[in-house]
């Protein structure tokens, strides 16, 4: 071959490299999302999740990849889970369901952006400087869940008003959350002047004994803190309640649905439609460290009367017309 020949060969070849390179696909970034409770659980908090990524411009197996991973309530297994999805090369971890998670995913990373879904105050529990400036490489989105156990105390006081004790149902290995819980709820109790019963279930299988241990105390009512476990059990617990002849209340919707007494808490709809906005966000480029803490502030209660009934319990006139939903 001559020179000029092969001159001009080469020239052709290399003329095309940059329609080759951009013929090839882009990888697509992934999201590892990482919750305490199982996907059955989860089902319409997925799909909020979903919604607010198409919001952001993410489409699931379009322009993104959702790697998840589920503790099914066993939160030692947070951490392995966690390193599971920085091998999977996360831009960016969105933790939910339970404080536990996104302690995990701070334990495995200080650089992969991190995503919280929570209920508990993010400063109070230490995952975040302040709701303005979280500092470092987390951020969240909380909802009204810890902060309303006082007035969850305060509702079953109004539907049982001759109640001289009330429980508070705990799950002892998500210890940060509790001690807050268990602070705040004390006080609520003292002023209302009903005495407190903190009773303990950190699997499935203590909660009937959780409940005999409410009945044996004498509390009339039994308030069902925010945790993953209960969230997804929620229909399990209310019907022991029931059986029980107690009144019950719980942050998620679901649980008088399922045939709980009440629920009064943030909407978790909300919550995780925003966690998605925020994950598509930062694969858009923003900085995580410049995203304050986003607070919900939507509040909703269902009373489910057939419960009422079955208790021998007659619900106010006035909290009934303050219910979001009234299952008759």
């Amino acid at each position: 071959m001559r020179r000029r020949e092969f001159i001009t060969l080469l020239s052709g070849i290399a003329a095309t490299w940059p329609l080759a390179a951009s013929a090839q696909p882009t990888a697509k970034p992934v999201i590892g999302f990482l919750n305490s409770s199982s996907p059955d659980a989860s089902v319409d908090r997925i799909n909020s999740f979903r919604d607010g990524l198409k919001e952001a411009g993410y489409v699931d197996g379009s322009n993104v990849s959702i790697e998840f991973r589920w503790a099914e309530n066993h939160f030692e297994r947070l951490p392995e889970l966690a390193k599971e999805l920085l091998s999977h090369q996360a831009a960016v971890i969105a933790t939910a369901s339970n404080l536990a998670a996104a302690k995990a995913a701070m334990a495995t990373t200080t650089t992969t952006p991190i995503v919280f879904a929570s209920g508990a105050d993010p400063v109070r529990t230490g995952l975040v400087a302040s709701l303005n400036h979280p500092g470092g490489n987390i951020t969240g989105v909380t909802i009204l869940a810890d902060d309303l156990v006082p007035k969850q105390l305060e509702l079953m006081q109004q539907v049982v008003p001759t109640m001289t004790g009330i429980a508070a149902l705990v799950n002892p290995t998500n210890s940060a959350a509790v001690d807050v819980i268990s602070k705040d709820a004390q006080a609520a109790a003292e002023r209302l002047r009903v005495r407190l019963y903190v009773v303990r279930a950190s699997k499935e299988t203590e909660f009937a004994k959780a409940i005999a241990d409410v009945r044996r105390l004498h509390a009339a009512a039994l308030v069902i803190t925010p945790d993953s476990l209960f969230f997804s059990q929620g229909a399990e617990i209310a019907t022991l309640a029931l059986d029980s002849g107690l009144a019950s209340i719980s942050p998620l919707s679901d649980y008088p649905v399922s045939g709980g007494l009440m629920s009064y808490g943030g909407s978790v709809a909300d919550q995780f439609h925003q966690l998605g906005i925020y994950a598509g966000r930062i694969l858009n480029g923003e900085n995580v460290a410049d995203l304050p803490v986003f607070q919900t502030t939507k509040v909703e209660m269902t009373v489910n009367l057939k419960t009422a009934k079955a208790l021998g319990i007659t619900v106010p006139l006035p909290l009934l017309g303050r219910a979001d939903r009234v299952i008759e």
